[in-house]
């Protein structure tokens, strides 16, 4: 069934739901290139406080802006033959520069006398173009470290895509790092995880992570190791929410990136690299959303309070409207991001649904029996709350409920990731936790540690093993224990599950 908004409920089909809950908040929008979107003014502007809030990490933890081509040579791929492994099947691929009318019928076709010389992919990730500029930048332990990231698109040729999660294209940061030791390094990928992502993740999207250690098999192409951070849907599966890889020396092996250490020695540097992309956004929809439509944490709403002014005819209207403004002009003095609906054909029940739809946290309501009163609703989004209240006080409540609200969506995605984690400890009760066709939840099982064990618990249940968790859910997660596959000794446990 569907809502009043003609949105699929979330128990009726979680996908329908999602597709259409973006299309409808305004969020995004399909574009006429398969697979890629068009990401609208009011999903662009939630990208932009993410983009901001984590902007403002990268250079609080000593990092710096810059920009490198989209285009990458092939012959840079080739370097680096597991990074090239891991990314062929998704390459675009540019090898013509310029088009020619058609001689043979209409329309155009690449001019055969503009193929490249070497063809040029559209970058899918930059390790290959940075660290070919990277060699040319290194050449003393004074120029180290180089911390550097970029906002930027890169294309993936996915075959199935869906807005936000997995698209063709699609708008990300990516991180590289050049430093004199694999301690430092490794610093540096932690440092990412911890100090950027999960405190983003956490304190401004709300969404609880399980940070971790990614498996072999799950390793970024070319990393010595991957740390990611792992978030629950509420259809109990996991979405990749970041990465962070400490990728030691093979990049700079690979371009040669060498610089004269302290001991006047000529020695290989270590690297890192980490990014998120607009799958975030996804990722907030989908911890967090109804069958109203988004709910968005304060922190990232890009309209934190709307301001709806009823009014039948023109002087309640001018009344209704400067009481508006002026609220709306004291909570801007507040930092508050604000909207006056002024629209004078909907009536009030269709702008109450369509901020819902779009998930603003707060409305207020101004009427003129409201304000004869000297009292005006105030409506919270995540719980549906209404309370009257003196005009007076109406501006600090707006404020206050910008941090309440914050928690209230926090502690409901906890509570739900806690509600949705379980522990098995033979084969029986793991595929049964697999066997139909949605999400399981976090399932904490043992596992030998082998990689063909773990491509074998896959394609029995098409589980996967997301991470192995830096800080362990329970303390019992880190004592030892037998695989539920093969019975041999595990060290701790693992975090099992479906994912997007």
């Amino acid at each position: 069934m569907s809502s009043n908004l003609g949105i699929t409920s979330r128990e009726t089909n979680y996908s329908e739901w999602y597709n259409e809950l973006v299309l409808k908040a305004d969020l995004a929008d399909y574009s006429a290139v398969r697979g890629c979107m068009v990401i609208k003014p009011h999903g662009y502007a939630l990208w932009e406080l993410m983009q901001r809030a984590l902007d403002d990490m990268f250079k609080e933890t000593g990092h710096v802006n810059a920009y490198f081509p989209l285009f990458i040579p092939r012959s840079f791929l080739e370097k680096e033959a597991e990074h090239v492994d891991g990314f062929a099947k998704e390459c675009a691929v540019v090898t013509h520069h310029r088009l020619k009318k058609n001689p043979n019928g209409p329309g155009l076709i690449p001019d055969p006398e503009a193929k490249l010389e070497e063809e040029l992919i559209v970058r899918p990730t930059s390790e290959t173009v940075i660290w070919n500029t990277y060699t040319k930048w290194i050449q003393s332990y004074r120029d180290l470290p180089l911390l550097i990231n970029q906002w930027a698109n890169v294309v993936r040729w996915e075959m199935r895509t869906r807005l936000f999660l997995r698209t063709a294209e699609f708008l990300w940061q990516e991180g590289h790092t050049a430093h004199e030791t694999y301690e430092e390094a490794e610093a540096e990928a932690l440092t990412i995880l911890n100090e950027c992502y999960v405190k983003f993740a956490e304190e401004w999207m709300a969404v609880p992570v399980v940070r971790g250690l990614k498996s072999k098999n799950e390793t970024f192409p070319g990393a010595d190791h991957t740390y990611c951070i792992e978030a629950l849907t509420q259809d109990l599966r996991f979405i990749q929410a970041g990465t962070s890889h400490h990728l030691g020396q093979n990049f700079a092996k690979a371009f040669g990136t060498q610089f004269v250490d302290r001991d006047n020695t000529l020695k290989y540097v270590y690297a890192t690299s980490w990014g998120v992309s607009t799958r975030l956004v996804g990722t907030l929809i989908m911890a967090h959303s109804d069958d109203k439509g988004l709910v968005c944490p304060p922190k990232l709403a890009p309209i934190q309070v709307v301001i709806v002014p009823m009014g039948r005819d023109e002087e309640t209207r001018t009344r209704t409207f400067g009481a508006s403004d002026q609220l709306a002009a004291e909570l801007k003095a507040k930092g508050i991001r604000v909207k006056v609906d002024k629209r004078e054909k909907e009536s009030p029940g269709f702008k109450y649904n369509y901020w819902e739809l779009r998930g603003v946290p707060v409305r207020v309501e101004v009427g003129p029996r409201d304000l004869d009163a000297g009292a005006l609703m105030v409506s919270r989004r995540d719980s549906g709350e209404k309370v009257s209240l003196p005009v007076a006080e109406v501006v600090d409540r707006c404020v206050a409920l910008m941090t309440e609200i914050q928690q209230a969506i926090w502690d409901k995605a906890l509570a739900f990731r806690e509600a949705s984690t379980r522990r098995v400890d033979t084969w029986e009760e793991f595929e049964a936790a697999f066997a139909a066709e949605g999400g399981a939840g976090v399932i904490m099982a043992h596992w030998d540690g082998t990689a063909e064990t773990e491509q074998a618990i896959a394609d029995k249940t098409k589980a996967t093993i997301r991470c192995i968790p830096l800080t362990p859910l329970d303390p019992s997660d880190v004592e030892p224990g037998v695989c539920i596959l093969t019975g041999k000794p595990s060290k701790q446990r693992v975090v099992f599950g479906k994912a997007y």
